[in-house]
């Protein structure tokens, strides 16, 4: 793992590999169907705009189902970490769930948005929202029925990338978990942590698409590999 007492400041990407232990599927490891629809086709802005009945229980069923998932020691072991660690942290999740706050990490980032948040396209305001979104609820701030998923969809810009792109400038320490490393821009963080002097290292099921850019690279499930590297690191600390 390199030097431990040299690193402070660390940034942590973490994907659907980490979740999918609590039972959040991932799509695309399993032909990313949805009733016969590819889940490209439910999150787009265009598939919002022809039919968002159907956008809407999809993301419904989803903020519903996340519910009643728990996080796993993954979540878990990074909890610990955030709680311990005295340097700067980040957590950037391209996951939309809520399991690395349950877990109880408080230094967390949603590039993607987040299931229980929804989002007013009338007054640009953010609510906490647990419910459903298909009967057109109003918004508590400005009581428009103008409500949609909070989620970034293909096409559309993540969020807070000025805040990740700043704290990857002052990474000593790159951590990737459970990405694919295929889905742009979060898969081109290693190169831009590892261009400035960074160490990177990634904890996957399997090598991921970027796997060649990390100096390091560890194989397992997530709830297996991510409490072991983190016990490693608060050892070493």
């Amino acid at each position: 793992m390199g030097d431990m007492s040299r690193i402070r400041n660390i940034v942590i990407l973490t994907g659907a590999g980490i979740s999918a232990e609590s039972g959040i599927d991932t799509f695309r490891s399993e032909g990313g169907l949805w009733e016969q629809h590819r889940v490209e086709d439910v999150a787009t802005p265009e598939a919002f705009e022809r039919n968002p009945d159907l956008v809407l229980r999809f993301y419904d069923m989803r903020r519903e189902a996340i519910q009643t998932k728990l996080p796993n020691p993954a979540h878990d072991a990074l909890a610990r970490l955030d709680v311990a660690w005295k340097g700067e942290l980040l957590i950037v999740t391209q996951n939309i769930d809520d399991l690395h706050e349950r877990a109880g990490a408080s230094r967390v980032l949603h590039m993607h948005g987040e299931h229980l948040n929804a989002w007013c396209t009338w007054c640009d305001t953010r609510s906490r929202w647990s419910g459903p979104l298909i009967d057109r609820p109003e918004c508590p701030a400005c009581g428009a029925r103008a409500l949609r998923p909070d989620v970034v969809w293909f096409g559309e810009m993540p969020y807070q990338m000025e805040r990740i792109y700043a704290a990857l400038r002052s990474a000593d320490l790159f951590v990737s978990i459970g990405t694919s490393g295929a889905v742009y821009p979060a898969a081109g963080f290693v190169q831009n942590a590892r261009d400035l002097g960074a160490q990177t290292l990634e904890l996957n099921l399997e090598r991921s698409q970027g796997s060649a850019w990390f100096h390091e690279t560890r194989l397992g499930p997530a709830s297996v590999v991510v409490p072991e590297w983190v016990d490693e690191v608060l050892a070493l600390s």
